[in-house]
């Protein structure tokens, strides 16, 4: 793991909490659990430790995470500061979606009802909202509107992209089923769908269906490196609240390669020719 981005390993400052001028430890508790954050690069992260606990999960469950998820921050605790494995939001709703746990519902709904409000009312952790006059309170509601219009604006610029092959596939990357299916199909003798693609992919026993009918990737299939999980989500239309959907399926080309084996191919896999994109 690596520092989080724009951020030193370790930090000066003493007491309070704090690990360096303007970031300080805050911690939420869920139950009888201690969640502890702290702002780096103005986001919000959340100590490894704290956010598997309630999740039912152990730090095998980090390599499922990018980079720029996970890192190691210098924090100071009672016994002085101490490097501690931190997370970052994205990190920890990756981590949320892994969960089997039957709590890790309400431990996504007191994240993102209770914590993150708390967090995002001041922007940091230097002053609660009552202690703020009222022009105050005004400017950093400003702030915080254009710093989400201006993650909006990303967003968008962002979305014609996903219909490129770079995005799609690479050599290092994944694939969707549908996408899979259409690169398996180019070998003669094999006619596969992306629906036949999902029943193959049940029948070898890399993938199940949860409660809610949606495809589930079982963990055996991920640590052998056959398949991921592409975490996904959206903001309600009406009430503007994230709403974590089910995790796309991915293949990997490990994977890809595997069930050209399985299901006779012939001729050699052509993961690098560009797949026919819908219109945006």
């Amino acid at each position: 793991m690596t520092h989080p981005p724009g951020q030193p390993g370790g930090g000066g400052g003493s007491g309070g909490g704090t690990t360096g001028p303007g970031r300080e430890i805050q911690t939420f508790q869920f139950g009888d659990l201690p969640l502890r954050t702290v702002m780096v690069g103005g986001e919000p992260w959340f100590v490894t430790a704290d956010a598997l606990a309630p999740l039912g999960l152990n730090r095998s469950s980090l390599a499922a995470l990018d980079d720029d998820e996970k890192g190691v921050q210098s924090l100071y605790t009672l016994g002085g500061y101490q490097q501690m494995s931190i997370i970052s939001e994205a990190g920890l709703y990756s981590l949320i979606l892994r969960s089997r746990k039957p709590e890790a519902k309400a431990f996504k709904r007191w994240i993102t009802h209770d914590v993150l409000p708390a967090i995002r009312r001041t922007g940091s952790y230097t002053a609660p909202a009552a202690d703020l006059d009222e022009l105050e309170v005004a400017r950093r509601y400003v702030l915080a509107l254009e710093a989400k219009k201006a993650i909006e604006a990303e967003l968008a610029i962002a979305a014609p992209k996903a219909h490129s092959w770079d995005t799609l596939a690479s050599g290092d990357g994944d694939f969707s089923v549908g996408d899979a299916a259409k690169i398996l199909s180019r070998d003669p003798v094999i006619a596969v769908g992306e629906r036949r693609l999902f029943t193959v992919l049940s029948d070898h026993g890399w993938i199940y269906r949860g409660g809610d009918g949606r495809w589930r990737v079982y963990q055996s299939a991920i640590e052998a490196g056959r398949l991921s999980e592409l975490p996904s989500s959206h903001y309600h239309p009406r009430t503007g609240e994230l709403v974590l959907d089910p995790p796309q399926v991915r293949v990997t080309p490990k994977g890809l390669a595997e069930l050209h084996r399985r299901l006779g191919g012939m001729q050699p896999l052509r993961m690098h020719e560009q797949i026919a994109l819908p219109a945006p």
